[in-house]
């Protein structure tokens, strides 16, 4: 994948979290206030909980801090995926979102 590739992807990945925190925030009490600076998203919950989502350019990753750890993702030609193994990058927002809010989330493009 070319640089320009990686970052077309990559703009529309952030801003279907962007997206998806807007949709959550009027739909259910989450209060997910999402913060983005350049290439990275904040998304601080009501219990100042974070998760921090921000792009690697030079290795055409992203990457996702949560409380669970920190997760790399490359884009596989379908969807972003952890490179190791540990799944696609909205279910794996999902979980940590769900387990840091303490509500039923769902993160999906």
């Amino acid at each position: 994948m070319t640089d320009p590739e990686f970052m077309d992807r990559a703009e529309i990945l952030l801003k279907a979290v962007e997206a998806c925190c807007d949709r959550i925030n009027d739909s259910t009490d989450a209060d997910i206030d999402n913060q983005r600076t350049g290439g990275m998203v904040t998304l601080t919950f009501p219990n100042r909980s974070q998760i921090i989502i921000n792009l690697q350019k030079p290795l055409q990753e992203v990457w996702l801090a949560a409380k669970s750890g920190g997760y790399h993702y490359k884009f596989d030609s379908a969807q972003w995926m952890d490179t190791k193994g540990q799944g696609e990058f909205f279910a794996s927002l999902t979980r940590d979102a769900s387990a840091q809010s303490g509500l039923t989330l769902e993160f999906k493009p």
